[in-house]
């Protein structure tokens, strides 16, 4: 798996630590991205919302709402 570097607040991530009980920057962070991933392919399961971007070709679209 290819790897990308980044700087993030050192605060940020010392509170990920704590909050996640992890020792290391790397696997706080991490465990923060998997999570978020995770936690959306779960709402895309409950809502279908996969293909709420995809419409039928000729169709009205949506008014603005609000």
């Amino acid at each position: 798996m290819a790897k990308v570097n980044i700087g993030l607040d050192a605060e940020l991530v010392v509170e990920v630590m704590v909050l996640a009980g992890v020792g290391s920057p790397q696997d706080a962070v991490e465990a923060v991205v998997r999570d978020y991933i995770a936690r959306g392919h779960r709402t895309e399961e409950r809502t279908g919302s996969q293909n709420a971007g995809v419409r039928e070709p000729g169709a009205a679209p949506e008014p603005p709402r609000g």
